[in-house]
């Protein structure tokens, strides 16, 4: 086994024990909680380590960065997820190999998505990133769309050629009123999951919680956590 290989395993066996210890405490059963590692910034090399310890979801948040590793990755039995902010002049690229956009957070970008998802004959699963610091614009610091416009861009995923509605996303604010408030963020997002599966019983996804506060969203309930640097390591700096 390789420093890097040995390195990678022994992180991803705290993190799996966080979780199960998380599940635990809220009555939950661990494969209710699905790990998405966050390999944006790291090799291809390390995704290719990551699926031969059995993960099988990876994120990523630039598409430059992405779109290369995912084709050197082809082989691998993975879902990729794409979790950044996401450009529509970036669309097309990002469909060729994303199995689910869960920065969702505009119609113009659904409708984008929806037309090349079509093009390429697949079907690209979608959640809504949800801006609890959503202010007078009704859209967040980080991008999202505000909890008051979750019912119509919902309906307009669902109704889209090859996109497939499968719930909300949220990074814990950084402003507003849910700021260092995390479980009380995550709380506030399973709300929402509630009255949008009223319409779309299918969206039950719910995607929140990351390194630091990963047991905050699974005690609030979240279906999937994003890890990064807890399990590979503090990030390289971006050049």
């Amino acid at each position: 086994m390789t420093d890097r290989r040995a390195e990678i395993a022994a992180n991803l066996a705290k993190v799996e024990e966080r979780i199960a210890a998380a599940c635990a405490a809220a009555g939950r059963k661990r494969e209710e909680v699905t790990l998405i590692v966050v390999t944006k910034t790291y090799p291809a090399s390390d995704v290719r380590i990551l699926s031969g310890l059995g993960v099988r979801h990876v994120a990523e948040n630039r598409d430059q960065d992405a779109a290369p590793k995912a084709v050197e990755c082809a082989d691998l039995p993975l879902s990729w997820h794409f979790v950044g902010q996401l450009q529509t002049n970036k669309v097309r690229s990002v469909v060729g190999y994303a199995d689910l956009v869960q920065s969702v957070d505009r119609s113009k970008l659904v409708e984008a998505l929806s037309k090349e998802a079509v093009r390429a004959g697949r079907e690209v699963g979608c959640l809504l990133q949800v801006a609890l610091d959503a202010g007078a614009s009704g859209r967040g610091e980080r991008g999202g769309v505000a909890p008051g416009g979750i019912e119509e861009l919902a309906d307009l995923v669902a109704g889209s050629p090859g996109l497939r509605l499968d719930g909300l996303m949220t990074v814990a604010p950084l402003t507003g009123e849910y700021a260092g408030r995390q479980r009380a963020a995550f709380g506030r997002l399973m709300d929402l999951s509630t009255g949008l599966r009223r319409a779309h019983p299918a969206a039950n996804m719910v995607s929140a919680g990351m390194s630091a506060d990963l047991e905050e969203a699974v005690a609030a309930g979240a279906t999937h956590v994003r890890v990064g640097t807890a399990v590979l390591g503090v990030r390289p700096r971006l050049g």
